[in-house]
């Protein structure tokens, strides 16, 4: 019904427009009584073979929602009932920004892709952290970022204040330096200035009474060297583990007019890179980490793909706008299959 009748609807008007009304119509839905219910009925799939403890938490199964689709925290509880295991949130900064001037996002539908230059359009982490008091059992990520008119000398500062400001919020916490949408963010990547952001962190996360697991969402641009970089500065800090990938600036063998279009890459075409990169991170590093992977899965073949190349856990973005919450449980379904 979704891909036959509701998308090709949806897909008719402007993508950001869709996403807000999209967002209002299951807030308002999930309102009516008994509609909860029938969500959890249609889509959620409870088994405890599909349980997974990662970095000291438990997933209810492995398959999640990706940062940027809920940025603001306004409606992890009901998406929640489409099946997912965990919700990430974010990417959240510590002032409200806009983002960058709009049009800013694009389906290529030829390509079962979407192109995004956002620029961490948010509400402010305040503005998150009291939305997050209403959570009512959903296991969150908190995806965090630094403001664009923070200097990259300065960043730090803007991370720990999300950090801080989260911490009692979610369960675990994802540091973002690879969106190509934020000047010069992704020069945050480079092995010193990234060891020093998580080195910083750490020393923070360590002086809770209980600290939280940090994980670093990389981009799937990088080199095998800057990925050796990478798997060493997991190792230097001690934190818990990677999300492989975040979106390509690549525009490869792509089909769509607007291809053009200036951002962040995501659905199928990322598909083969971001296992490709997950596979690498596993056999070099011998498996040290545990590895979030996403980018580009529309089908429950390609959640297995990732899953066997070495990723304990998958998330979903692209591939649930353009296939509909039936993908979760199809992809519960075949992992639970697969472990038959």
């Amino acid at each position: 019904m979704y891909k036959a009748i509701i998308r090709p609807i949806l897909f008719c008007f402007d993508p950001e427009k869709v996403h807000h009304f999209t967002f209002s119509l299951i807030r308002n839905i999930s309102k009516i009584p008994g509609v909860k219910g029938l969500f959890k009925k249609m889509y959620l799939l409870n088994d405890k073979a599909l349980e997974r403890e990662l970095f000291g938490l438990k997933f209810k199964n492995p398959v999640g929602l990706a940062a940027g689709f809920d940025k603001d925290a306004k409606l992890y509880n009901e998406l929640a009932n489409f099946g997912f295991g965990f919700i990430e949130i974010g990417t959240l900064t510590p002032k409200p920004q806009s983002g960058n001037p709009k049009k800013r996002l694009f389906r290529l539908k030829e390509d079962s892709a979407i192109i995004n230059r956002m620029g961490f359009n948010n509400g402010g982490v305040q503005e998150a952290v009291e939305r997050l008091k209403k959570n009512k059992g959903v296991l969150i990520g908190g995806n965090i970022g630094k403001n664009k008119v923070t200097p990259n000398e300065n960043a730090v500062d803007d991370y720990e204040i999300c950090f801080n400001a989260l911490f009692d919020y979610v369960d675990y916490f994802v540091v973002n330096v690879s969106s190509p949408n934020t000047p010069n963010l992704r020069e945050l990547q480079d092995k010193e200035p990234l060891t020093q952001l998580l080195k910083a962190l750490q020393v923070l996360n360590f002086k809770k009474p209980n600290s939280k697991p940090i994980l670093l969402k990389i981009a799937p641009d990088l080199t095998d060297d800057q990925l050796l970089d990478i798997i060493d500065i997991v190792k230097t800090t001690k934190i818990d583990g990677v999300i492989s990938t975040n979106t390509t600036i690549s525009r490869t063998g792509l089909k769509s007019n607007n291809k053009v279009e200036v951002g962040g890459l995501s659905g199928k075409p990322l598909t083969q890179r971001s296992t490709e990169v997950i596979r690498f991170l596993a056999e070099k590093s011998n498996k040290a980490f545990p590895i979030i992977g996403v980018g580009g899965i529309h089908s429950a073949e390609d959640a297995l793909e990732k899953l066997e190349a070495g990723a304990d856990l998958v998330q979903l973005y692209t591939g649930f706008i353009y296939e509909g919450p039936r993908l979760v449980k199809e992809i519960n379904k075949a992992i639970l299959k697969k472990a038959q």
